[in-house]
C-alpha cells in the first residue's frame, strides 16, 4: 500500500486545497514520511518500491499551492529539499522561487541549470522577475530579458530602478484601466472579453489619454448602477495614491488604516504605473515583523533554517562577541565590590533580581517603541510627550515594585542584623535600575531611528547589558554606602 492510501490520506480523504491555512503542515508530515519511506526503500535496493513512492511525492506536490510548497522547502534540510525540489513540477518553478526566503531560493537555483532557470522564470510577471533578478546569474536575466515583450522589459527595468524598500519595487503592473467618457455597459463588456481579471481586483482605473489618472471605478459600483451611466459620473476621484518612491512601510500602514484591498500608484507627473494590492502588503507586514524579532537578537530574518553549521555559527559571533564583553565587564563591575559581598553575603543573592526586574521593564518599553517607531505613531512633535511618559510610568514602578522588593528583602534576612538595611538597598537600586532601563529602552531606537537604522536592532542585547551591569553597579555601590554609615 502506498503512503497517500494510509494514515495521512492528503490526496483522497483531506484534499489539499490552496484555502485550506493547514493544508501546508499536513503536507509537510506526508513529505517527510514520503522521504524516509524512499530512503528505507533504497537501503533495501527495492528500485520499484523507491520510484512508486517518488511518483507518490510528485502527485501530493502537484496538489499544492506554491506558497505551501515553498513552506516544505523551508522546513526540510538540504538533501530532502533537492529531493523534493526535483520532483515539483517545472510549470511551478518560479512561483515557488518567488515564494522562498533568499537564503533557500539560493540552494534552488544553484541545483538548477540554465535551460531550467530561463524556463522557469520566464512564465513570470516583470514585478515576480524583478524579485529574483539579485540571485539569478547574469546569462539567465540577459536571455530571460530578450524573451519579453519591450512593454515588459520597460517594466523590469522600472520595478529594478526602485529602491529595495519603496513601493515601486513592490508594486504590480498587471493594471485594468479604462476612460471616464464610456458607458458602464461598454465597461462591463470590456472586462468579460479579457481571460481573467488580475488578482485582488476590486476597482479599475479610470485614466485620460496620457494614461494620468482621473479616479477610480470599484467593481461593485459596476454592478450596481445602471449600464448607460457614464463612468465620470460613478467613478470616486478623491482617491488614495501612491508614489513609487514612498516607503513600502508607510503604504502598508495606510492599507491596514483604511482597509484597502488595492491602491494605484502613480509617478511624479500624475501617471498610473502599477498598483499595490493587499497580498503584497501581507508580505511586507510580516516581512518587518520578522526584521524586528530577529534583529532585536542581532540575527539576520532572511536565513535557511538548514545553512551548514559553519555558516551559522558564523552569523552569530557578533553578538555573542558582545554578549560576551558585556558579561566580562559585568563581573568586573561585581569584582569591584568583593569588600561590600564579603562582608554582606545576602547581596548575592538579591542581586540578580535588581538586574532581572529591571531588564524585563525596559524591554516591555523597548518593544512598545520600536513597534510605535514602525507605525509611524512616534514623531517629532509627540516624542518628548512619549518619553516623559514612560519615564513617569518607569518611576512609578519602580517606587511600587522597589517597596515590594525592599518588604520582601526584609522579611527573608528579618533574624539578621542586616535585614533592615537590605530591604533599603532593595528598594532604592529597584527603582534606580528600573528607571535607567527605561531611559536606555528609550534612546536606543530613537537614536537607531535618527541614523537611518533599524530600531529594533540589537536593542535587547544592549538593554540587557545596561541593566545588568548598570543593575550590580547601583545595587553594590548603595550597599557600601549604606553599609558603611
Amino acid at each position: 500500500m502506498s503512503l497517500q492510501e494510509n494514515t495521512i490520506g492528503l490526496a483522497k480523504d483531506e484534499e489539499i486545497s490552496a484555502r485550506d491555512p493547514e493544508a501546508a503542515a499536513r503536507a509537510l508530515a506526508l513529505v517527510q514520511q514520503l522521504i524516509e519511506e524512499g530512503e528505507e526503500a533504497e537501503d533495501r535496493k527495492d528500485l520499484k518500491d523507491r520510484e512508486a513512492i517518488r511518483l507518490d511525492l510528485r502527485d501530493t506536490l502537484s496538489e499544492l499551492h506554491p506558497a505551501d510548497v515553498a513552506y516544505i522547502l523551508e522546513a526540510l534540510p538540504l538533501d530532502e529539499r533537492l529531493i523534493v525540489w526535483d520532483c515539483v513540477r517545472s510549470s511551478q518553478d518560479g512561483e515557488i522561487l518567488v515564494e522562498v526566503n533568499e537564503a533557500v531560493r539560493e540552494t534552488l537555483i544553484d541545483a538548477m541549470n540554465k535551460d531550467e532557470l530561463v524556463d522557469a522564470v520566464e512564465k513570470l510577471g516583470a514585478d515576480e522577475i524583478a524579485d529574483l533578478v539579485e540571485d539569478l546569474p547574469p546569462d539567465v536575466v540577459a536571455e530571460v530579458q530578450e524573451g519579453l515583450s519591450h512593454e515588459e522589459r520597460a517594466q523590469l527595468r522600472a520595478a529594478m530602478s526602485y529602491p529595495e524598500d519603496s513601493v515601486g519595487a513592490r508594486m504590480d503592473f498587471d493594471i485594468v484601466s479604462i476612460q471616464q467618457d464610456v458607458t458602464l455597459d461598454v465597461v462591463l463588456r470590456y472586462l468579460r472579453r479579457l481571460k481573467k481579471l488580475p488578482d485582488h481586483t476590486d476597482q479599475v482605473f479610470v485614466v485620460d489619454r496620457d494614461e494620468r489618472l482621473m479616479g477610480t471605478l470599484p467593481v461593485d459600483r459596476i454592478l450596481t448602477h445602471a449600464p448607460d451611466q457614464l463612468v465620470k459620473n460613478v467613478m470616486v476621484a478623491d482617491v488614495l495614491t501612491l508614489s513609487p518612491l514612498e516607503d513600502v512601510g508607510d503604504a502598508a500602514s495606510a492599507f491596514e488604516r483604511y482597509d484597502l484591498v488595492s491602491a494605484p500608484v502613480i509617478n511624479e507627473s500624475g501617471r498610473l504605473v502599477g498598483r499595490l494590492t493587499v497580498n503584497e502588503v501581507v508580505d511586507i507586514i510580516r516581512e518587518e515583523s520578522d526584521e524586528e524579532a530577529f534583529g532585536a537578537v542581532g540575527l539576520d530574518d532572511d536565513q535557511d533554517l538548514f545553512e551548514s553549521i559553519w555558516s551559522s555559527a558564523k552569523a552569530r559571533w557578533i553578538w555573542l562577541g558582545i554578549n560576551l564583553f558585556t558579561a566580562f565587564f559585568a563581573s568586573r563591575v561585581i569584582s569591584a565590590f568583593d569588600g561590600t559581598i564579603e562582608k554582606v553575603v545576602a547581596l548575592a543573592a538579591l542581586m540578580p533580581i535588581v538586574a532581572g526586574i529591571a531588564g524585563n521593564s525596559g524591554n516591555q518599553t523597548l518593544t512598545l517603541l520600536v513597534r510605535s517607531l514602525a507605525t509611524g505613531q512616534i514623531t517629532e512633535s509627540n516624542q518628548l510627550d512619549v518619553i516623559k511618559k514612560e519615564v513617569l510610568v518607569a518611576l512609578i514602578n519602580g517606587f511600587i515594585w522597589g517597596i515590594i522588593a525592599g518588604l520582601f528583602a526584609w522579611a527573608l534576612y528579618y533574624n539578621s542584623p542586616d535585614g533592615k538595611l537590605l530591604g533599603l538597598t532593595m528598594f532604592m537600586a529597584m527603582m534606580l535600575n528600573m528607571l535607567m532601563g527605561a531611559v536606555v529602552a528609550i534612546l536606543v531606537p530613537l537614536t537607531l531611528k535618527k541614523l537611518g537604522r533599524d530600531p529594533a536592532l540589537g536593542g535587547s542585547v544592549l538593554l540587557t547589558f545596561i541593566t545588568d551591569s548598570g543593575g550590580f553597579f547601583i545595587f553594590l555601590a548603595l550597599a557600601t554606602y549604606i553599609f558603611s554609615v
